[in-house]
């Protein structure tokens, strides 16, 4: 999939879409309440009120840069939550390769959050030993972020983690670490959106008059743009989320703006009476 925005173009490659099984991330959207939001069907859920989502990442060509933004759950990696993200074999950067997007190409990497399945492809396993994937790229991590799983990652899913998809690329000298608001030139600036993470932050993209909005883990599904308090399990702070959720959608409701999850598809958002829907492109 493939949206241009001015001068911008952004194409979404998918590593693992599901459908349902996504109770241990919402409770909250059960079926019944799913069914309840009709506007989520068939683009973000089903008939029954199974949700719809995605592993993905987002490549973004600006004039002058190939970001990859978010980077999945990676090959080979051991010690996840989920039993189905450990030893993964999937040909991501195949797929990533025949759409135009060969990993030596890529001259950015930047990871909204420090999650599991934000970071994976960041390294691979070569010889024994993670070595970042995209060799010629910068990556870009959110110094809040980054220094919170630096210094916190108590559980040994967390270490994990940070010790094989995160700490080798700063061991690599390859990690930049910015401000929650930094600005990456003159198309992409980051706003800070905690609550998810400590130091979580989406990606507005302006070009030639148009907006765009990649929202990470703000909203793990439209849902919850109904449902501002519906917070996910893996929220460090649900009662910021929830905040955060509203403080972003506000900003960007009812405007041509083309707001692409971190994993759900493409859409604009609309306020409906107290909160909002979002309506598939």
């Amino acid at each position: 999939m493939q949206w241009n925005v001015g001068k911008v173009r952004i194409t979404k490659i998918v590593e693992l879409e599901t459908v349902g099984s996504t109770r241990f991330i919402l409770p909250l959207a059960t079926n019944e309440e799913i069914q309840k939001l009709p506007w989520l069907i068939p683009h973000f859920a089903t008939d029954e009120g199974r949700l719809r989502m995605s592993i993905h990442s987002l490549l973004v060509e600006t004039p002058s840069r190939r970001i990859i933004v978010d980077t999945g759950l990676g090959n080979d990696k051991q010690g996840r939550n989920v039993p189905t993200w450990n030893n993964r074999n999937d040909p991501f950067l195949e797929k990533l390769t025949a759409a135009g997007f060969p990993p030596d190409s890529i001259d950015t990497v930047l990871c909204t959050h420090l999650h599991v399945d934000h970071v994976g492809w960041n390294t691979r396993l070569v010889g024994g030993k993670w070595v970042p994937t995209f060799g010629n790229a910068r990556y870009v991590f959110g110094r809040t972020e980054f220094e919170h799983w630096r210094d916190h990652s108590h559980e040994p899913a967390q270490q994990a983690v940070f010790g094989d998809s995160v700490r080798p690329i700063a061991d690599a000298g390859k990690a930049d670490l910015v401000a929650s608001d930094a600005r990456l030139g003159d198309e992409i600036t980051l706003i800070p959106t905690p609550g998810h993470s400590p130091g979580h932050m989406s990606i507005h993209i302006r070009s030639g008059g148009a907006d765009a909005l990649l929202t990470g883990d703000v909203a793990h599904h439209p849902c919850q743009m109904s449902y501002l308090d519906w917070s996910s399990t893996a929220d460090s702070d649900a009662t910021q989320s929830a905040a955060t959720r509203r403080d972003l959608f506000a900003r960007f409701a009812d405007t041509p703006t083309l707001v692409i999850g971190g994993h759900f598809n493409a859409g604009h958002i609309r306020r409906e009476g107290d909160a909002f829907k979002f309506i598939a492109l």
